[in-house]
């Protein structure tokens, strides 16, 4: 996908996704070229490090939920629910951002 993808798509919440995507790149947890049909853009993927990383990540995020599950703190069909809702308000807040400049 292209930098600018990663922000449309809602992968990424700041403000300069280029200074902080160089940043990912440096110390190789991205890989970016620029993509030949528009020079314009840069195409970005993870490097295997990026990945490791990605699948840590995930893993500890499916514990969590396996935990609050187990512990009765919640169920597995409100936690989806509560997940596609906190996505909707996220959604909505950052079309208001976008729409007010």
């Amino acid at each position: 996908m292209t930098a600018g993808e990663l922000k449309t798509r809602g992968y990424y919440q700041g403000s300069n996704v280029s200074y902080n995507l160089k940043k990912l790149v440096d110390t190789g947890y991205m890989h970016h070229q620029r993509c030949e049909i528009d020079r314009r853009s840069v195409r970005v993927r993870l490097t295997p490090r990026g990945r490791e990383i990605r699948d840590l990540i995930s893993a500890l995020f499916a514990r969590h939920a396996d935990g609050l599950i187990a512990k009765n703190v919640i169920d597995h069909d409100t936690l989806g629910e509560m997940s596609s809702t906190l996505r909707r308000m996220e959604r909505y807040w950052t079309d208001q951002i976008r729409y007010i400049y």
